[in-house]
């Protein structure tokens, strides 16, 4: 089926294997003229893009150059990592080598040509490169001129030995498939020379005794090393014929199939069953070297193609240059011309568009063009799969864990009665065991309610300080007291704080008994205790009552007519704030409150905000501005003064602060906050941000977390915690997804969030839940699938035995690997879906599937997960973001992108992927349109010094937005935005 073409008269290279996206490189071809008589020259690299249905093909770049070529080699050699790049090579028609950068070629760089040589003295018809060294290629010309060039030193080539007599042009040059140092070369009589390169010398010299023989192609065999075939272009010997230097007497094989001479040949490295010939009865056939049957033939026009090749990087492409100017690009999958049609169509009707033939200025209503009914040509395919579509062996794995294997064994000869025995093979595949064996001790001590037992073994086998300091809390919360044990783990405790404060006292008193004796011994002499203790005032001693003007006096005044709040401003005003404090008391509740707050507003010392604090039990200014090196003072002041409604709300709000700082060392603290809080769903975004929750391991240490902290709060409540976090969701369907690949699908069904109905967590749900019905309808052990029978595809005919049935063998397998990785790409053009009763072929360059009879054991169809992807998403209507704020999103967006670029270490990679996620909180809330005018100015000043990559300006108005904010309104991604800027003016991006 034709894909692709274009009108140029020139000779053709496929880019590399490794190259990405898939290019043709076009040099002007020598000795050829187009219907103009143009005698320019040009290098041009066009990309084929097969998801667009039109025929044409997107010019990457052009290079002028002075010849035209005879031949081109596009090879990987100085092709980088990132898979573009080579070298690409053309011999002219004057004899030079010319060496090319195709990159350069494609960016319009000055320095194109990176090598050149007149060494030949004739035009280049022949060149080929080494497959196992891609820096040696081999270059023919006239008079036997062979020379081997080193494309890291161009400017010296050698020679394979010394040239045949007489003197011909060579018009092929091959490299063995198979061995490294063997080239072939043949000449236009029909005569082939093997050269050995160790040797310098030829090793076999093949000919055809008819001398009929006109050689215009020679190949390698693609897998067998001593077997080669010669194409004839003579009219008289339309033949290709294989040759086995073994057995080089006389050709192995004669292909006759053509009626005139044969211009071109190539055959498939991808499958070596495929051979491509070209020739001058307008025809191409792909031929089975094998049998020597035909087994595709091109639709081709009545030209004749000088020139075909196969796509190295997608076996089933296939290029032909004709001598009417057309570069064609096939596929032998087949397909559907409808797409083709339909864009033509399209083409014609757009022509005629609102056309105003009489120059009036006006647009006529578009014109009602007749739609041809488009009839769905159908080409056929291969009349056998190829190589790269086939299965001699098959797996798939099935839901579950299950893994089914077939073997598909060589057929016995026709005439043998004896059918052949199939078995197909269903295991149990476990690649996580440690993961399986922590999750089985999950499920005991949920089942069995030993928790406390469990946070004590987690204990015990923590690896970290931090590890254990998590556990002993969430331990805490099994137990009774928890807020005094809660203290304790925080350092502080009561008893011990008793004796501190005993012994302080202690030793202040005697200090200052000691400095009353001293003082009275140095006034009279030695003092006797009886002396010292005799001179203090007696109970019954008389007083004086002041009532002067001064401050005493005035005091006093105040106390005896009962004015206790005069006294009190009297007292503050003196600076006496004992005394101030013991007449507010007397004077009612009303005028201690006021005492208070005065004292407490003009004391500036490092306790003054606790002593407020506690006094007025105001703790959402401790949380909220105390640093956050004191956040263990923090949490210990919520744990002793925090009513038991406000208690939860401000260990969020201290740990969102800690989780705002972004260093794992601050998100590890306010784990702690959230897991005194009670609060899961918190517990999990901060863990999942600084930790890697996706290998199975990882997310084994959250659940485990998850699980026992609301454990403890269903034990508070004595009701279950459902789950309303969506971050918590996802972990969890991740967790019962893997629980579900190993093989445990009824435990992975209890993690399964069951108030949601993502399409996602819907899914699965079903999945399990008709996984677990077939398994309980049997209720068997995995021993009972042991020789299950199943109908093969064919029924033997009635005169013979019957056919064996295909046998289900149970086999449990256990596999330890490395965590998984994302599936490799498909490289192949054509994908085989398998069904229970039917195959498909199906071709991403079309998009068309070829139905196939087939039966397959498999449990679990590999097209049902493509089919589900092409199904429509479901639509969720949703608010836009206002056009003043799209500003944000694209900025922070694009912020993201540029950073996933640039890291490297998965570490971040992982934390941009959950910046991702989270930031859709702030666009949730801009579409609410429910933040704040100060926040609003705040997030757009962060967006202008993003935009001109002033970070830590950014980070600074980013300081001021949290902490003149409420916290609460901004937690959910003002702490992720923060991560992200650093990492951006870490990375420079």
């Amino acid at each position: 089926m034709r894909l692709k073409e274009i009108q140029r008269t020139a000779h053709q290279a496929w880019s590399p294997a490794g190259h990405h996206p898939i290019c043709l490189a076009l040099g002007t071809s020598a000795q050829q003229l187009d219907a103009s008589f143009n005698t320019t020259a040009a290098l041009e690299i066009f990309e084929t893009d097969f998801s667009d249905p039109c025929l044409d093909m997107q010019l990457k770049g052009s290079l002028p150059t002075a010849n035209r070529l005879h031949s081109i080699v596009w090879v990987n050699f100085g092709m980088g990592e990132d898979g573009i790049g080579g070298r690409l090579i053309g011999g002219s028609e004057n004899g030079t080598l010319t060496v090319y950068n195709p990159e350069e070629i494609m960016s319009s760089g000055a320095d194109a040509v990176v090598g050149q040589s007149d060494k030949h003295t004739g035009p280049v018809r022949a060149l080929d490169f080494n497959p196992f060294q891609s820096n040696l290629l081999a270059s023919g010309a006239n008079d036997s001129e062979i020379y081997i060039w080193d494309l890291n030193n161009f400017n010296s080539p050698m020679t394979p030995g010394a040239k045949t007599q007489p003197a011909e042009d060579v018009s092929v040059v091959s490299w063995n498939r198979q061995v490294q140092h063997i080239l072939a070369s043949a000449n236009p009589s029909g005569k082939a020379v093997v050269w050995d390169l160790r040797k310098n010398e030829p090793i076999i010299k093949i000919s055809d005794h008819s001398n009929r023989m006109h050689c215009s192609g020679m190949l390698w065999h693609p897998d067998v090393a001593t077997q080669l075939v010669l194409a004839s272009e003579d009219d008289r010997l339309p033949v290709i014929q294989m040759w086995d230097l073994r057995f080089a007497t006389s050709p192995l094989k004669v292909f006759e199939n053509h009626t005139r001479g044969i211009l071109s040949i190539s055959w498939s490295q991808a499958d070596s069953e495929l051979l491509l010939s070209s020739a001058k009865d307008n025809r191409i056939l792909c031929w089975n070297p094998n049998t020597g049957e035909v087994i595709y033939e091109l639709p081709t026009t009545n030209q004749w193609c000088f020139d075909v090749q196969w796509c190295p990087r997608n076996p089933a492409l296939l290029s032909t240059a004709s001598f009417d100017g057309r570069i064609t690009v096939y596929s032998v999958m087949g397909g559907s011309l409808k797409a083709q049609q339909q864009s033509a169509a399209d083409k014609i009707s757009s022509s005629f568009d609102t056309m105003d033939p009489f120059g009036t200025g006006q647009v006529l209503p578009p014109l009602q063009v007749p739609q041809p009914t488009m009839q769905d040509t159908i080409v056929p395919p291969l009349k056998k799969p190829p190589k790269w579509v086939r299965r001699p062996v098959g797996a798939s794995f099935a839901f579950g864990g299950k893994l089914i294997t077939f073997e598909n064994t060589k057929l016995p000869p026709a005439q043998s009665p004896q059918p052949v025995p199939r078995q197909v093979f269903m295991s149990q595949v476990t690649t996580e065991t440690e993961f399986l064996q922590r999750s089985r001790e999950l499920q005991a001590t949920l089942q069995a309610g030993s928790f406390n037992n469990y946070c004590q073994a987690k204990i015990q086998n923590a690896k970290s300080d931090a590890e254990q300091d998590i556990w002993k809390f969430l331990l805490v919360n099994f137990e009774d007291e928890a807020r005094i044990k809660f203290l304790r783990l925080l350092g502080f405790s009561k008893d011990e704080l008793e004796k501190k404060v005993f012994y302080s006292l202690l030793c202040f008193q005697r200090s200052d008994d000691s400095a009353a004796v001293g003082d009275a011994a140095r006034t009279s002499g030695s003092v006797s205790p009886a002396d010292f203790f005799s001179r203090t005032p007696k109970e019954n001693s008389n007083f004086q009552i002041p009532v002067s003007c001064d401050t005493d006096g005035l005091i006093s005044q105040a106390l005896l007519v009962g004015n206790f709040e005069g006294a009190v401003d009297l007292c503050l005003n003196d600076g006496r704030y004992a005394e101030a404090i013991l007449l507010s008391i007397s004077g009612g509740e009303e005028l201690l409150k006021k005492t208070q707050q005065k004292y407490l507003s003009k004391q500036k010392n490092s306790i003054s905000m606790l002593i407020s604090s506690v006094v007025t039990q105001n703790w959402r200014d401790i949380v909220q501005s105390c640093e956050l090196d004191n956040w263990k003072e923090a949490l210990a002041a919520l744990l002793t003064y925090a009513h038991p409604e406000d208690f939860a709300r401000l260990c969020d709000t201290l740990g969102g602060r800690l989780e705002c700082e972004g260093t794992e060392k601050r998100c590890l603290q306010a784990c702690l906050c959230y897991i005194c809080s009670g609060n899961v769903e918190k517990l999990v975004e901060c863990w999942a941000l600084h930790r890697d929750c996706s290998s199975p391991l990882g997310l084994e240490d959250l659940v485990e977390k998850v699980m026992m902290l609301r454990k403890s709060i269903e034990r508070l409540r004595n009701s279950e915690v459902a789950v309303q976090s969506p971050v918590l969701a996802e972990k969890l369907t991740c967790y019962a997804g893997i629980l579900a690949a190993e093989g445990s699908l009824s435990t992975a069904m209890t993690y399964l969030p069951e108030n949601s109905d993502q399409p996602g967590i819907t899914m699965l749900r079903d999945r399990l839940f008709h996984a677990q019905g077939e398994v309980a309808v049997g209720q068997q052990p995995p021993d009972s699938f042991n020789r299950v029978n199943v109908s093969t595809a064919k029924t033997a005919p009635a005169a013979q035995a019957p056919a064996p049935k295909a046998q289900i063998m149970w086999t449990p397998l256990s596999l330890t690997t490395t965590p998984r990785s994302p599936p490799e790409p498909l490289r192949s053009p054509a994908s085989r879906l398998v069904c229970d009763k039917e195959c498909y072929l199906f071709e991403p360059a079309t998009a068309t599937h070829t139905k196939q009879t087939h039966h397959c054991p498999c449990l679990l169809s590999p097209c049902f997960a493509q089919l589900l992807q092409q199904l429509p998403a479901e639509r969720v209507e949703q608010k836009e973001i206002p056009a003043e704020h799209m500003v944000l999103k694209s900025t922070f967006d694009s912020l993201v992108q540029r950073c996933q670029l640039a890291a490297g270490d998965p570490q971040t990679k992982r934390k941009l992927d959950d910046a991702a996620k989270r930031l859709g909180f702030l666009y949730d809330k801009l579409r609410e349109q429910s933040l704040s005018h100060n926040i609003l100015n705040g997030l757009h000043e962060i967006s202008r010094c993003v935009a001109s990559q002033n970070y830590q300006r950014g980070l600074e108005v980013h300081t001021q937005v949290v902490t003149s904010s409420n916290f609460s309104e901004i937690s959910a991604f003002m702490p992720i935005l923060k991560v992200v800027m650093t990492i951006a003016n870490k990375l420079g991006v």
